[in-house]
């Protein structure tokens, strides 16, 4: 069986061994992916654990605006070691200068270069989240990142209608720290409403409350459940005693994305 220079990069990714380690196991075994990989840790010369096989729980949040388009790219990896490398920033960075110019999709250009990156590093290394966001012609478009040793772990964007860039950034930070998960409540899908208040009301119960008052109190609680997920109910995080959605006054959230590792 032959094999190619892209069957020699493929077990170089997958074993974690040395090219021409790999060759010598594609040569060894006639070219079968499967049986070089056993050959590799036969001879001691593949990793511990297959890379695809070890969580990726670290890495960067690379954030981008240009004019009025911005973007996140949440690059994963293993170890803060290599999240906190020149090669692994540079990465992010181009992944996400990519996404800014091209779109969402583009992103599998780099395919290759992130072959690549696996066999220098010798991690598991994968895109995680991704978002894009165009702003309207007129809205103001910002952002904020969280820094850590150097590198983003925490990035938002926002895009805001008839408010200022101070507004946009004070929701963006906001964002960063209150972590909601919709715009309003509106946005929230019924089955997860419904799901919300079936728990809430089995629990409202097991508390003893009277069976009278047990839609009262669920619904009650349910509000405090979109305080929580949902962007423009939330206190504000710098004046806890108005919402989000009164902090920001005639000004609106037109969209907002925000990515996190860990």
């Amino acid at each position: 069986m032959s094999f190619t220079a892209q069957d020699v990069k493929a077990l170089r990714v997958s074993s974690g061994a040395g090219m021409m380690d790999c060759k010598k196991a594609l040569q060894e075994n006639d070219g079968d992916m499967e049986a070089s990989k056993t050959w590799l840790r036969e001879k001691g010369l593949a990793a511990s654990a297959k890379r695809e096989d070890r969580d990726a729980t670290q890495g960067v949040v690379s954030l981008v605006i240009t004019g009025n388009v911005g973007a996140i790219v949440e690059l994963k990896c293993e170890t803060d070691f290599s999240a906190g490398s020149d090669l692994f920033k540079a990465e992010a960075d181009a992944l996400v200068a990519l996404v800014a110019e091209k779109g969402v999709e583009s992103i599998s250009e780099r395919q290759s270069d992130l072959e690549e990156l696996k066999v220098t590093l010798k991690e598991n290394i994968s895109i995680g989240q991704v978002d894009r966001i165009e702003a309207a012609g007129g809205n103001i478009l910002d952002s904020y990142q969280h820094m850590q040793g150097g590198r983003g772990v925490n990035g938002v964007l926002v895009e805001v209608a008839g408010g200022t860039p101070e507004l946009a950034h004070d929701v963006a930070v906001h964002i960063a720290f209150a972590r909601p998960k919709y715009l309003s409540r509106d946005d929230v899908p019924a089955d997860v409403v419904a799901a919300e208040r079936e728990t809430l009301t089995v629990i409202t119960r097991n508390e003893g409350k009277p069976e009278a008052a047990l839609d009262k109190i669920v619904e009650g609680r349910i509000g405090g459940f979109f305080k929580d997920v949902a962007l423009l109910d939330q206190p504000y995080a710098k004046d806890d005693k108005q919402s989000v959605s009164q902090f920001i006054g005639s000004a609106s959230v037109v969209a907002f994305a925000q990515v996190e590792i860990g």
